[in-house]
């Protein structure tokens, strides 16, 4: 079993960054692939990141490549989120979640731990 805690969030002008951390507890944190989504008010929880286990492979949707990067320091059992060029439409509540499966790792459905979440919010 492993609990997630995520920080970072805050609110930022557009076109701004900001770095999530998703702290986990635990002492497997390895044997888990995380992943990163987000919900806004009134929308489905959206996939925007992944990583495997060891941290060698990323996922990203077409839509979040080239301003997030997800990356992970299992010695200190923490996965990041590095969010740049940040938009008014990147506004919601980002949440990690974590499995040890080895399916599809874009679907909420996948994941049986997730933490509390943090809100992100960008200004125009």
């Amino acid at each position: 079993q492993v609990q997630l805690v995520e920080s970072g969030g805050g609110l930022v002008q557009a076109g701004g960054s900001l770095r999530l951390s998703c702290a986990a507890s635990g002492r497997t944190f390895s044997s888990y692939s995380v992943g990163w989504f987000r919900q806004a008010p009134g929308k489905e929880r959206e996939f925007v990141a992944a990583i495997s286990k060891s941290g060698g492979t990323t996922y990203y949707p077409d839509s979040m490549k080239g301003r997030f990067t997800v990356s992970r320091d299992n010695a200190k059992s923490t996965v990041y989120l590095q969010m740049n060029s940040l938009k008014p439409e990147d506004t919601a509540i980002y949440y990690c979640a974590a499995t040890t499966g080895w399916g599809n790792l874009g679907n909420v459905q996948e994941y049986t731990y997730w933490g509390q979440g943090t809100q992100v919010t960008v200004s125009s």
